[in-house]
């Protein structure tokens, strides 16, 4: 215990050496900045050129955060809607083949995904023509099982309910958008056409017709699912497209999707052909390369900022220099050494970054909180998969481009203040 005391000491004895010292090394420079600060007549704090700087630096910070919390809310809502609308492992066919029901391959899969696997479900997905009264469609219609699947579908029921397990009828879930083009509303009736034995109609091979009563209406805010997915029950499906004893795959959700790519490779090689096992990243891998593809301008954006910054930066003291150069020859003469001078300066720089960054911030946080208010920013929901920008305020992105902000701010500012404590007191006196 007594080791542990003289540990703390020591440091608390340390720690506050260190500040003293600190305040000892800037308290001359500070004092003059502070000066400077106070004085209307020579304020390099709120000229005009030092305004400008601040202002590129709070532009500056205030693009790249807001530009790194728009890419990662683009990055967790669509994730999050791609994810949760889906299963995280696919197992299909090659050729989208039909599969036969099999106890064994049930088996595989739970015995690879041990420990892993928190549910799978059978489904059947078959390309199908929708018509109503007035307009027809073509939909890739899913049979599911309406209780043991793992689709979160009953979560994104916007108008009617989801599959009653009780009743008999023909009932059917369409998305939003299918549902405005087909101008359907719950309770309306559909007509279905699909193939038979995944053959093109012939005569001796006519397409099955069936009738549905619209049940729900969902939406996902994802244009993919809302306007080409309908969904009826399973055991509906395997009768109408006469598939008893056959399914066309397995949805499967993890526990924790951090390995997914592993255990798709586990379940690849145990199942081996026909069986095609795909990760939730490998079906939708268009979506997700867009979003890493948004990201890679980001540090070139933030490379031509903070070079910006750095000049505005530079040329500001350069220009207080210039302005303050008999000042400087003054306080030469009345006993300041170089690191003095050079300290003067270079707290400047940081009293300029230092505001630049403050406000940037403030800014960012605050048109980012009126986005996710207001909806400000809007967009193409048919280009972008989201009808307004989505905004995740990460507080890493903020400390990561404010410290990076400030550490160049300091570089930056090296330079003139190195011009500026070499100058000769005697030419700087004279100098007019």
């Amino acid at each position: 215990m007594s080791i542990i005391m003289i540990i703390l000491q020591n440091s608390l004895y340390s720690v506050s050496k260190l500040f003293k010292y600190l305040v000892k090394w800037m308290s001359f420079p500070l004092f003059i900045v502070n000066k400077y600060i106070r004085s209307q007549k020579f304020s390099f704090l709120f000229s005009f050129v030092s305004l400008i700087t601040i202002g590129g630096i709070a532009v500056g910070v205030t693009v790249v955060t807001i530009a790194l919390s728009i890419l990662d809310g683009f990055d967790s809502v669509i994730s999050e809607k791609i994810i949760n609308f889906n299963s995280h492992i696919v197992i299909s066919s090659y050729g989208d083949r039909d599969l036969e029901e099999n106890s064994e391959i049930e088996s595989l899969i739970t015995t690879n995904l041990d420990g892993r696997l928190l549910s799978y479900s059978k489904f059947i997905a078959k390309n199908s023509i929708i018509k109503s009264k007035k307009n027809s469609e073509g939909v890739l219609l899913y049979g599911i099982d309406t209780e043991k699947t793992n689709l979160d579908i009953k979560k994104m029921i916007l108008s009617g309910e989801y599959f009653d397990s009780n009743s008999n009828k023909r009932e059917i879930i369409l998305g939003k958008k299918l549902a405005e083009k087909l101008k359907l509303t719950v309770g309306d009736r559909v007509t279905l056409f699909t193939l038979q034995n995944n053959k093109l109609p012939s005569y001796t091979n006519p397409p099955m017709i069936s009738q549905f009563s619209v049940t729900g209406i969902f939406e996902s805010g994802m244009p993919e699912y809302d306007d080409l997915k309908a969904y009826i029950p399973l055991s509906l499906a395997k009768s109408i497209l006469k598939m008893e004893k056959k399914i066309s795959g397995y949805n499967i959700r993890l526990k924790d999707i951090s390995e997914i790519d592993l255990l798709v490779e586990s379940l690849q090689e145990s199942l081996r052909y026909p069986y095609y096992v795909r990760s939730i990243f490998q079906q939708h891998q268009n979506i997700f390369t867009w979003i890493e593809l948004q990201k890679k301008p980001i540090p070139i954006v933030l490379g031509l900022i903070v070079l910006v910054a750095v000049f505005n930066i530079i040329g500001t003291i350069l220009m207080n220099i210039l302005e303050r150069t008999s000042q400087i020859g003054i306080l030469k003469s009345m006993g300041a050494n170089r690191k003095q001078i050079l300290k003067i300066f270079l707290i400047q720089g940081v009293y300029l970054g230092t505001i630049g960054i403050i406000l940037g911030v403030v800014f960012s946080l605050l048109l980012s909180q009126l986005q996710l208010s207001f909806n400000i920013i809007e967009l193409q929901e048919s280009v972008y998969f989201l009808n307004s920008a989505p905004i995740d305020i990460n507080f890493l992105n903020y400390f990561v481009v404010s410290v990076t902000a400030f550490v160049l701010t300091i570089l930056s500012s090296i330079i003139p203040s190195i011009v500026a404590s070499r100058i000769d007191p005697i030419s700087a006196i004279r100098f007019n």
